[in-house]
């Protein structure tokens, strides 16, 4: 060990003592995959100095930069020590020293979204059907809707025939204008588990009156089966309408009621970011076309719907404060608080009139 790199040993008390730390996969995508073994934030090599400080708001963190074992992060430690960041070291032997002798016992950096949600649809009894039961119900003509909670780009590469894209953080936002009977039976869909039986269990949460299912394994299970999947954005939610943010307005306090949310202002989101003993991230859950029209200074987009199932991929800095920024309606910020304080993150909730903003921006 030097003094920019650790050990395993050391890594692995660094994950158990309650301070602020950022592990950083530096391994190019294809290459970690859905998840490393950490489950920590990636950042490709070629891609980590420009966009490092996004991730890591605070160069004085503990910072672990965590490679293929060839060295590129002892490179990387030596580029950043330089340019100003006073905490960062390299894990010694990268992941192939993490993972030798087997991954059992071994801490990660987040909850791995897959045991979380397993367990979540365990407690609560989360329905399923399968790919086969749903292509035998639009067989009979039930009234069926599948309701894809993944982001619009992975929708569109491919998703199950008929599906309509509702990243998960809009589904109860979106729900009344998509599912208008109650008698429509609801089905949430994913690449596989996670996102789907999160969004399947907001729903019912939330109270909506529908039956309400996850589809097991999402486009896996669909193709597993022996069934085509389909391509393009053939069907994707729309503007609210009035009555969906009515009905969106009631259900959300239904599945926020016990949840004791903590709401700020802008001066305390200001004073938190600008904190410098405290590391806080400043996440705008709205759409990102949403963000895109207007937002407020220094918050990131973040997609809600993502934050639910790989909130790893934003959030590195273990031990942070989570500002979630949301519309004054906030359905999408309380939907994502919902679970993330039952993964341990620390959260508060800004609301900010963004529609009167733009209003006065046109003024």
């Amino acid at each position: 060990m030097t003094d920019r790199t650790i050990s395993k040993q050391t890594l692995i008390d660094w994950l158990g003592d309650g301070a602020e730390l950022a592990v950083i996969d530096i391994r190019p995508a294809a290459d970690v995959g859905y998840a490393s073994p950490l489950f920590a934030t990636n950042l490709p090599a070629d891609r980590l100095d420009a966009e490092i400080d996004r991730f890591i708001p605070r160069r004085v963190v503990r910072t672990v930069l965590i490679d293929d074992g060839k060295g590129a992060a002892q490179a990387a430690v030596t580029r950043l020590t330089a340019a100003g960041w006073s905490n960062i070291v390299a894990l010694e032997g990268g992941i192939p020293a993490w993972i030798e002798g087997g991954l059992d016992h071994l801490p990660t950096f987040d909850i791995p979204g897959v045991p979380f949600v397993t367990k979540v649809r365990d407690e609560k009894g989360t329905p399923v059907v399968s790919a086969t039961e749903l292509q035998a119900l639009r067989d009979k003509g039930e009234d069926v809707i599948v309701l894809d909670s993944r982001t619009i780009p992975e929708y569109t590469k491919e998703h199950v025939p008929g599906a309509v894209s509702v990243p998960g953080a809009e589904l109860v936002l979106r729900f009344k204008d998509l599912v208008p009977s109650a008698n429509t039976k609801v089905l949430v869909s994913c690449a596989g588990l996670p996102r789907a039986i999160l969004g399947a269990q907001t729903l019912i949460d939330a109270g909506v009156p529908n039956f309400v299912a996850y589809l097991d394994d999402g486009t896996k299970g669909w193709t597993n089966a022996g069934l085509t999947l389909e391509t393009g954005k053939t069907a994707a939610y729309g503007e609210a309408s009035d009555a969906a943010r009515q009905f969106a307005a009631e259900h959300i306090e239904t599945l926020s009621k016990d949840d004791g949310l903590l709401y700020i202002d802008q001066a305390n989101a200001d004073a938190w970011v600008s904190d410098k003993s405290r590391t806080t991230y400043f996440l705008d859950v709205r759409t990102p076309e949403e963000f895109a029209a207007g937002h407020l200074p220094r918050s990131i987009s973040s997609e809600g719907g993502q934050l639910l199932g790989v909130a790893y991929r934003t959030i590195a800095v273990r031990g942070s404060r989570v500002i979630l920024v949301d519309d004054l309606l906030g359905v999408r910020a309380k939907t994502v608080a919902h679970w993330l304080k039952r993964r341990g993150y620390e959260i508060a909730i800004l609301l900010h009139d963004f529609e009167q903003a733009k209003l006065g921006a046109v003024a």
